[in-house]
């Protein structure tokens, strides 16, 4: 089993090497006996995504669920946000989704969601990996007829696509929308919901083979939306991720909004509604120093969260929040659902041109965003923190940060889920920023990175 199994967005590895089936399995056995201990009729919904990994880890899941005398309800490929509305829905115990989120296939994991819907939250996780140590892999497992049953639940997509139509109480008639499923979890559902809501959809990337999830493609890559919804003619292009939780949107011009756009759009719709609840909103470090602009001149109170989606609703939750995000894409709408819901953010948004008449790019100019670089360095697992004690790196993100002075920023963070570190940058000059974070991503890749670069 790996080292630490939860990051930032559940627990995910490179598949069946680093995330592997016995730790697939264990954590089956452990999410049984934590979280299904007090229900009569214990069941766990699962789900997955379009990885060829997949079944494999399904397969040992559901092992692991049944070996515990749980049944598990397994609901095939499904948006991560439909295993939160069913496991409320089918009033089970817990939800799993299998999936690695916006990362390539060959990496894998599982988000975990409780009776409630909500993820589970860090102390649950560190519960669910104390328990796992602590058993050294030998649980008390079940046999004879104690033995969980497997049930294949063939309309959990469309009770969630039920879910997502009944939200709306107004047609799309007129829109023409193109939709970039990345390959991924969106495929299957996403025509069904937006021509079901009457627009005309374009689906691109919907042709899943277990290896093109995300590939070029869905909020990783934008260029094939982008050039879809001009040559078509579209209002507006939606872009999703691998398991269907992000969501970026594309204008009719050809323009990307981001999260922190998407969420400016959404405040001040909410905001005029009266439905912004304490007239606030959630956002995280890595949000555009743009968006607290906005919210200033529209008097809308913020709250910044640390980066992740559960420590959004955490923050959410805290603060009486009903609308929360990241500039990935995660935007989430408690009042609605528990987590984030990438097609329910397009639903949403197609809803406001709808009601307001307007056509994206209108919208979009509510907000002006500062430039804002975002690179990546790739290391080795164990290196990811240790940047932060090379004076050589820590010195040249001072020294950059004096030369943008109070007009820009520097924030560099270990990522969560993959051996990468994340510099962000803002300022007003984008060569410039650019060039300061190439700088920074070199430098750490040269000192943390040279073990990946030989092999």
């Amino acid at each position: 089993m790996m080292d630490r199994l939860f990051g930032t967005d559940g627990a995910r590895g490179v598949a069946v090497t680093e995330f592997t089936c016995e730790t697939a399995l264990l954590l089956g056995r452990a999410v049984a006996l934590k979280m299904c201990a007090q229900s009569e009729k214990p069941k766990i919904i699962v789900g997955l995504d379009t990885r060829v990994s997949g079944d494999v880890l399904q397969a040992a899941l559901v092992s692991g669920i049944c070996s515990m005398g749980v049944d598990a309800v397994l609901v095939g490929v499904v948006p991560t946000p439909a295993v939160s509305v069913l496991v409320r829905k089918s009033g089970a115990c817990a939800g799993i989704m299998i999936t690695a989120g916006i990362s390539s296939f060959d990496y894998n994991g599982m988000k975990i969601f409780g009776a409630d819907g909500y993820r589970i939250d860090k102390e649950t996780e560190d519960e669910l990996e104390n328990i796992i140590i602590e058993k050294h892999g030998k649980f008390e497992t079940k046999c004879g007829d104690e033995i969980g049953h497997i049930y294949y639940e063939k309309d959990g997509q469309w009770d969630y696509v039920r879910h997502i139509l009944k939200m709306v109480d107004i047609d799309f008639n007129g829109l023409k929308v193109a939709i970039d499923c990345a390959n991924g979890a969106a495929s299957e559902c996403a025509g069904k919901i937006f021509r079901g809501l009457g627009a005309s959809a374009i689906l691109i990337n919907d042709l899943p083979d277990g290896k093109n999830i995300n590939r070029d493609c869905g909020t990783i890559k934008l260029d094939g939306l982008i050039r879809t919804v001009i040559e078509e003619h579209c209002d507006l292009g939606l872009a999703f991720d691998g398991d269907g939780a992000r969501c970026l949107a594309v204008d009719e011009q050809g323009r990307v909004l981001d999260g922190d756009k998407l969420m400016a759009v959404f405040a001040a719709y909410m905001q005029f509604r009266k439905k912004l609840k304490n007239n606030s909103c959630v956002v995280t470090k890595m949000s555009n120093s743009g968006f607290y602009k906005f919210a200033r001149q529209a008097g809308i109170v913020i709250t910044t969260a640390k980066v992740g989606g559960m420590n959004v609703i955490k923050e959410m939750k805290r603060s009486g929040s009903n609308l929360g995000g990241e500039q990935s894409g995660n935007i989430f709408f408690l009042d609605d659902e528990c987590t984030s819901d990438g097609l329910l953010v397009g639903v949403k948004l197609m809803t406001i041109m709808k009601r307001s008449e307007s056509k994206l790019s209108e919208l979009g100019k509510m907000i002006t965003l500062n430039p804002q670089i975002l690179v990546n360095a790739k290391v080795k697992s164990e290196n990811k923190k240790k940047w932060r004690e090379n004076s050589e790196i820590t010195e040249l993100i001072m020294n950059y940060s004096q030369k943008l002075g109070t007009e820009g920023r520097i924030y560099v963070r270990e990522s969560g889920t993959e051996p990468l570190v994340r510099i962000m940058i803002e300022g007003r000059k984008t060569g410039v920023i650019t060039e300061y974070a190439k700088n920074i991503a070199d430098a750490i890749e040269r000192i943390y990175g040279e073990q990946i670069k030989e092999s």
